[in-house]
């Protein structure tokens, strides 16, 4: 593998906007400028804990509300991380973590398998953090297993405090994404017994 893993993309629609990188090999820095506030802070979070350097630019029509703009950077997110893994040989491949955040605790485990899927479940929640409709969360989820080629379990134990759980998950996420992409030194193929991912 490179040193340096970089996945980029740029896409635009009708609806939004959008350019994403992604350094897998990073240092945690964010540069981000979707237009969604909490979101923002929640991949900043991602990035800081994953030690990934995102850099992030979305216009969407948030005039109409902010559902297609989270669920395009998810989109365009999961995109740019299965650019930067290639062919994905060498990878640790499996990732997990939990993350406490005050009374919540949240549980990611995650597979870099070319299989996307979501699995995602949490407490109740309130209908809003703040102005960011909390049922965008799983879409975003959704958006970046499937253009990311991930199989993604995030489960929110328990919690009370609605930012506290999405903002567990957010870390967990990134802490449990930094382990999957590391590369095992001694694997220099594929990470499957089926030779292909």
């Amino acid at each position: 593998m490179a040193d340096q893993r970089i996945g980029a993309v740029a896409r635009s629609t009708k609806e939004t906007q959008i350019s994403a990188q992604i350094v897998l090999d990073g240092t945690g820095g964010a540069e981000l400028n979707t237009g969604v506030p909490f979101l923002d802070h929640m991949l900043t979070l991602f990035a800081v804990h994953g030690l990934f350097d995102l850099k992030i630019t979305a216009a969407g029509d948030l005039a109409v509300d902010a559902h297609h703009t989270v669920e395009d950077i998810g989109i365009c997110m999961g995109m740019a991380l299965s650019k930067a893994l290639g062919d994905r040989k060498g990878l640790v491949r499996y990732g997990h973590f939990m993350v406490p955040m005050d009374e919540a605790l949240a549980s990611v485990c995650l597979d870099l398998s070319n299989r996307p899927f979501l699995v995602y479940d949490t407490p109740p929640m309130a209908d809003r953090s703040g102005e960011f409709e909390t049922q965008l969360v799983p879409e975003f989820f959704r958006a970046f297993c499937q253009n990311g080629g991930v199989t993604l379990h995030i489960r929110i134990l328990y919690g009370a405090n609605t930012h506290h759980m999405i903002e567990a998950a957010f870390k967990a996420l990134g802490r449990a994404l930094s382990m999957a992409v590391s590369v095992d030194p001694r694997r220099g193929g594929i990470p499957s017994s089926k030779g292909t991912l």
